[in-house]
């Protein structure tokens, strides 16, 4: 017997495709029944606006046409699709792509010797650096007073998503988890278009709707903002209330960076209760 051609796997990769989409509980998309009170079942145009494509061109993939669609494109189907790591990676091959690496950097890459002396500067208020798929890849003092885990937190896991969405102690911090959470979310999505067919953007976003049914709630309203200074309040079991004004930086030098420091609130003690609490608690 011969090998597939190129229109066995086409025609694969649509019928693959169309029995996953029929397969998804439209509830858990937020989505109203359909026709009878079907629950089961996304149409073609909501998997299509989901992932960024037209109707058409979604419809011609699950039909098996001669298109050739972009491993962006599959990365993205695959994540509203919900796929599993091997699903995803089969459609992939399919299409004549190598699969997604599925194990994440062991660490962020090393941030510069220069932008850790800045964070150690702001001590003690709060200071962190994220990449862009906001892996935490520095802090200073005042951040490891404020969340004592982050040096122990595996380097897969450290992650501000991920710490905000399945983390008990981050989470307890936040009196106002559920607009902190969502506010993160649409901060992120606006930064991540750029890189949303990067493997550690769909390892992120994969892991996490696997791990927390929250994250996969609120990622699915597709909402963006930019992000904008705002106040944080933070719930710390030692110190108890805490008020900041929270600023992000971009070095001119590293743009792959964002610096993020809780500044001292206005009229208030926060710097010496920083002072205090870093003093009392990081050797």
């Amino acid at each position: 017997m011969g090998s597939a051609g190129p229109d066995d796997r086409r025609k694969e990769l649509g019928a693959f495709l169309r029995k996953r989409r029929e397969r998804l509980v439209r509830a858990e998309y937020d989505l109203p029944p359909v026709g009878r009170g079907r629950t089961l079942g996304l149409r073609r145009e909501e998997i299509a606006f989901l992932s960024g494509v037209s109707v058409t061109w979604y419809t011609w993939l699950e039909q098996g046409r001669d298109i050739n669609p972009s491993r962006q494109v599959l990365d993205a189907v695959a994540v509203n699709l919900r796929l599993t790591a091997p699903e995803h990676d089969y459609i992939l091959g399919l299409s004549g792509f190598a699969p997604a690496p599925r194990q994440a950097p062991g660490a962020p890459e090393p941030v510069p010797e220069h932008i850790q002396h800045l964070l150690d500067a702001l001590d003690p208020s709060p200071a962190f650096a994220i990449t862009s798929t906001w892996a935490i890849g520095a802090w200073n003092r005042g951040y490891q007073a404020l969340f004592p885990g982050i040096a122990t937190v595996p380097a897969r896991d450290r992650n501000l998503l991920r710490l905000t969405f399945t983390d008990p102690y981050v989470r307890g911090m936040l009196p106002d988890w559920e607009v902190t959470s969502r506010s993160f979310l649409a901060d992120y999505r606006a930064e991540a278009g750029s890189h949303a067919d990067r493997a550690a953007h769909v390892e992120l976003v994969t892991r996490l709707r696997e791990d927390s049914e929250d994250f996969a709630r609120v990622w699915d309203d597709h909402e963006v903002r930019r992000f904008a200074s705002r106040a944080r309040t933070f719930l710390h079991p030692v110190a108890g209330r805490l008020d900041f004004e929270q600023h992000q930086l971009v070095p001119s030098d590293v743009p792959s960076l964002r610096i993020v420091a809780y500044l001292p609130a206005p009229g208030t003690d926060m710097g010496e209760r920083m002072a205090r609490l870093v003093a009392d608690t990081v050797t």
